[in-house]
């Protein structure tokens, strides 16, 4: 398997008789394989929350869930099951699939009981996940129906980062709808994982399989994107980096001499990845006529491992991305640049509404989802329309926001919505 990055600005042109322009980058990430997936096998641990509140449909949902899905993996995968409540316990410890029966019969044995510890569960689940780690594509389901009352929502974040510097990936499930969406989002974000939300029971399985396959096509792992920027060349102060697709995650960029380094995680074949970088360009030349035009401004690389083949390290051939300076400007908007640009700010705007309703600014609240509303109609999402202007709409209307609708709007701003189909 190989690589192919391609970066395209939002702009590829600058007007000569400004100092300063400000250009998005698009940096987009897809996987090449040209080879089977015999070869590379899934290192899967379910975290599954088994406390008092999962007692009867819901935690009989998730454990037929997790039994259905280990229907569907392969018997040289790798399997472990942790189960927490208001303490955790390897319930399966990590073993081939090779008695799929067994492994179903102790989930199947899960009874509820007891308050909800996300982060014990987290932090065994990291270690069955580091018996059979080498050459293995290495995730972890986590499932909780609740607020992590007899943890520590730092630990949580602590080990998700932990679990992404060993090329580990985290998941989460939030079951219902007392789950605290913030905490399941920084562990997805920063575990390198996507979040999912099981509104009702009967969408458990949907939402299982759904991951499971995302899983199933990682191709390569622990990719890292390295940026060397232009002289005159730099980033933009707050927020300058952030993944747009599959999901929209901020990103935090790692200084080293010239270059930065962004961490990606897992690549999946069939699904790109889209990086938006935010950068300024300085471009005040006493004759510009003496430096070449067009100009390279990035040099973007990609760091990554493979599985598959047991190599580590391997570096994609560099590509670099030129901008050009003319007299005469006249915008020429990339189209496809733009609507990523989009869905960032759709992201940001739903989040500064969040941020304004926890402040009592109601009016400001409604204002910015609206705005997202509109942003998302631009980009063509028109499911995420719907449930961020349906939000504005109660919120105008004097009535608070249900922790469903807290979590829909939250879901809608980070990924477009998929349904199981009826």
């Amino acid at each position: 398997m190989s690589v192919n990055l391609s970066c395209d600005f939002s702009d590829r042109h600058l007007d000569s008789s400004q100092n300063t322009s400000q250009r998005q980058l698009a940096i987009t990430v897809a996987v090449d394989a040209e080879t089977s997936f015999s070869d590379r096998y899934l290192n899967l641990c379910l975290v599954l929350d088994h406390s008092g509140s999962m007692g009867g449909q819901p935690l009989d949902t998730v454990k037929k869930a997790a039994r259905d899905l280990i229907d569907q993996m392969s018997y040289k995968d790798y399997i472990s099951v942790v189960g927490f409540d208001h303490k955790a316990e390897v319930v399966v410890e990590s073993q081939t699939l090779t008695n799929p029966e067994n492994v179903k019969d102790k989930i199947q044995y899960l009874r509820a009981s007891g308050g909800t510890n996300i982060d014990e569960g987290i932090k065994l689940a990291l270690q069955e996940l580091s018996k059979a780690k080498k050459n293995t594509i290495s995730q972890a389901f986590v499932l909780t129906d609740g607020e992590n009352e007899h943890g520590s929502n730092q630990r949580c974040l602590q080990f998700s980062q932990l679990a992404a510097e060993y090329g580990m990936t985290l998941h989460t499930l939030g079951f219902g709808d007392n789950w605290n969406q913030d905490v399941l989002e920084q562990i997805a974000d920063a575990g390198g994982g996507a979040m999912a939300y099981i509104e009702t029971p009967d969408q458990a399985t949907y939402e299982f399989q759904r991951l499971l396959r995302r899983v199933q096509s990682v191709g390569l792992i622990n990719a890292h994107l390295i940026l060397k920027l232009a002289k005159n060349v730099r980033l933009a102060e707050l927020k300058p980096i952030a993944q747009v697709q599959p999901d929209t995650i901020e990103l935090e960029p790692e200084k080293n001499l010239d270059t930065y380094i962004v961490r990606l995680g897992d690549l999946m074949v069939g699904t790109d990845r889209t990086i938006i970088v935010n950068l300024y360009i300085n471009h005040n030349r006493s004759d510009p006529s003496s430096e070449p035009n067009p100009f390279p401004a990035v040099t973007a690389q990609i760091r990554y491992d493979d599985p598959q083949s047991k190599q580590e390290g391997i570096l994609s051939p560099a590509v670099s991305a030129e901008l050009t300076l003319i007299k005469d400007f006249q915008p020429q908007v990339n189209a496809q640049v733009q609507t990523s640009i989009l869905t960032l700010a759709k992201y940001r705007q739903t989040q500064l509404a969040e941020t304004k309703l926890k402040d009592g600014d109601r009016t400001g609240a409604v204002t910015m989802l609206q705005s997202a509303a509109k942003t998302a109609l631009q980009m063509g999402d028109q499911q995420a329309a719907t449930v961020l202007q349906d939000s504005a709409t109660t919120l105008q209307s004097g009535t608070d926001l249900s922790e469903a609708e807290r979590k829909q709007t939250r879901m809608v701003s980070k990924t477009v919505l998929q349904f199981p189909k009826k």
